[in-house]
């Protein structure tokens, strides 16, 4: 399995959360929650849900970041075992349940936990690449 199949499954993903930040956004202004005047420079209150789904979207812009560079790294280097691949797939299941959990119940600890495991694998995963490119046969 090539190793951008994880990749690929966490930008869908990514996509996905944009368009339904999209529909959420579209929906509220619809229903004069939000005047359509703040989306113009973000100035002013958007409803607690939207706030909670806006900065979701901006963080799958942060850390992926890191993973979607790891991957390109690991296919040009032909770094892409069972360990490489299995820690990719890891991230990209953990990311999965990070959305899950803070797009529905919101356990503050519960998110925190799950953050921290994704990054510890991240971690993993730029510790195994690394010790490929330099210790490698």
């Amino acid at each position: 399995m090539s190793i951008f199949v994880p990749a690929l499954v966490l930008t869908l993903h990514t996509l996905l959360v944009g368009a339904y930040l999209g529909y959420r956004r579209y929906a509220a202004v619809s229903r004069k929650e939000v005047p359509v005047s703040y989306y113009e420079a973000y100035v002013g209150e958007e409803p607690r849900e939207l706030r909670v789904l806006s900065r979701h979207f901006r963080n799958l812009f942060e850390a992926p970041t890191l993973f979607y560079v790891l991957s390109i790294i690991a296919f040009a280097t032909q770094l892409t075992g069972v360990l490489v691949l299995g820690l990719a797939w890891a991230y990209v299941l953990l990311r999965l349940v990070h959305s899950w959990v803070h797009l529905g119940p919101n356990v503050v600890l519960w998110r925190f936990r799950v953050f921290a495991l994704s990054m510890l694998v991240l971690l993993a995963y730029l510790l195994v690449i690394t010790a490929g490119l330099f210790w490698a046969p």
